[in-house]
């Protein structure tokens, strides 16, 4: 069940995309060449942007149907999604809550890209990659630095406090106050965070093979490294060089790893006790 969701996530993913640069489509007369060029079809395209729309919701809907046939055919009746501090069960052999699980664990899985692409946006790493990035964000990469940090928790913290009121008619989730509700979403809120563990330790995992493995000239291995390079700034001063062997990468993951750790041992509990 994972492997499908996490295969009907790219697919979804790969629509919303496609919605949001088909804009920047070079075959559109309206627009100069760019970069996105490369990346289309020598052929003109019918499609239009809401035409992705329409397939994302279709398939939404197709991914409930496929839920609860496999929970059927599987004998699995409940699956759950991790928001970090807590992770709500749906039930697959009901079309209802097949659909509610659908539906969130898409915006789950955009909301896990859009935090990874502010966390890339937050570094400003060099063109043209950097440009990239700024498709799918918008207006929003061009915010200030302080803005696009907060950004994850007040929009997590929003959508999960909107939500608290749909979960708790999927039983058997339980009735919470206001006061509870709200304090649900701010945990949830900070717990967006966690998410940037993925493109830090990422980025740091790239650059220290590309140190010792030539990869070619391509722009994305430039990126990487003066991406890690600005992650890598905090513990410049200390010598973690030994010969030929930079050990800076592997403490800054180690470091890293641990830090998340404890602060999603530390949101569970929270979230649990609703205490602050």
């Amino acid at each position: 069940m994972g492997i499908v969701d996490l295969i009907l996530n790219i697919a979804g993913l790969l629509l919303w995309l496609n919605w949001r640069s088909i804009r920047f489509d070079p075959l559109n007369k309206r627009l100069p060449s760019t970069l996105m060029g490369t990346l289309r079809p020598a052929s003109p395209s019918n499609l239009r942007r809401w035409h992705f729309l329409i397939l994302i919701v279709g398939l939404l809907f197709l991914r409930a149907v496929i839920y609860r046939w496999l929970g059927a055919a599987t004998g699995t009746t409940t699956c759950y999604l991790d928001f970090g501090a807590t992770s709500p069960g749906f039930r697959h052999d009901n079309f209802i809550q097949a659909m509610a699980f659908s539906f969130f664990s898409f915006a789950r899985a955009l909301g896990i890209l859009y935090i990874g692409l502010l966390f890339f946006s937050i570094l400003a790493g060099p063109q043209p990659i950097s440009g990239l990035i700024k498709i799918p964000l918008g207006r929003v990469s061009d915010w200030p630095r302080w803005l696009k940090i907060l950004l994850p928790f007040v929009t997590t913290a929003i959508f999960w406090w909107s939500a608290s009121w749909i979960l708790e008619k999927l039983p058997p989730q339980l009735a919470t106050s206001p006061a509870q509700k709200f304090q649900g979403a701010m945990v949830v809120g900070l717990s967006s965070y966690l998410v940037w563990k993925i493109p830090a330790c990422g980025t740091l995992a790239l650059y220290l093979l590309s140190s010792y493995i030539y990869f070619g000239r391509h722009p994305i291995w430039n990126y990487i490294d003066v991406t890690a390079q600005t992650l890598l700034r905090p513990i410049k001063s200390i010598p973690l060089r030994v010969g030929r062997v930079d050990f800076a990468p592997v403490l800054a993951m180690a470091v890293l790893f641990f830090l998340f750790e404890a602060a999603e041992r530390a949101l569970v509990w929270m979230y649990a006790h609703r205490l602050f």
